[in-house]
């Protein structure tokens, strides 16, 4: 998806190709997804991040399309102000502040695999350590309670859980949250900056792979 303000978009692009997809972007202003296989939200500022991040981007006309292909069980990803987008449409639990010491944060963190029922986390095992970047001043997120469906945390280089390691003040460490099915999934940091050695780490390949993969037949 494309939104005004998005800044993500050929990344993620770029991301699934190199995993075997076949991407297309499509503007927010599309009332039709339905020859697509799954759905990505990418990073940027959708609308200006005015009134709060994704709260107008909530009610473009594709997002109801958005809604249409996660109540039907196919693959929705959002990545930072995605992530942020899918929660203002209630399509995730929860919602994103700004950072605990309001200041933007961009450089890689450690998060840990909480679970693997999420379609950005199926490739992956529970414990696993992944290195991939923050990027975002509006990154706090604030849980509702139901956190049986933290998929991944902000943790240490070992995969210790402290809030040293938090970044952004997050409600318990959560870097990454799914609906019940594991169908629809976000997080705050970017794993498609995270897929070729030049950039430092290649761990985002996972999560993204996890997503091109649950785009396959059962």
């Amino acid at each position: 998806m494309v939104f005004p303000g998005t800044n993500c978009e050929h990344d993620v692009a770029y991301a699934l190709e190199r995993q075997g997809a076949r991407p297309e972007l499509v503007w927010h202003t599309s009332e039709d997804l339905s020859g697509f296989d799954g759905v990505v939200l990418p990073g940027g500022f959708a609308h200006g991040d005015y009134l709060r991040t994704g709260a107008i981007a909530r009610f473009s006309p594709i997002m109801s399309e958005v809604a249409r292909v996660a109540s039907t069980g196919g693959p929705v990803l959002g990545i930072c102000n995605g992530f942020q987008i899918l929660c203002e449409a209630r399509l995730l639990s929860g919602a994103l502040m700004a950072n605990r010491d309001t200041s933007f944060i961009c450089r890689p963190v450690h998060v840990r695999v909480e679970s693997t029922n999420s379609v950005v986390t199926a490739g992956t095992r529970p414990g696993q350590v992944i290195e991939i970047p923050l990027n975002s001043y509006e990154g706090r997120y604030v849980a509702p309670g139901d956190e049986d469906q933290v998929v991944l945390r902000y943790c240490g280089p070992d995969g210790e859980l402290d809030d040293r390691f938090n970044p952004n003040g997050s409600t318990d460490s959560i870097a990454g949250m799914a609906n019940g099915p594991g169908n629809v999934a976000g997080l705050m940091p970017h794993p498609e900056r995270a897929i070729e050695d030049v950039l430092g780490s290649v761990d985002g390949a996972l999560l993204i792979g996890s997503f091109v993969a649950s785009l396959q037949p059962a």
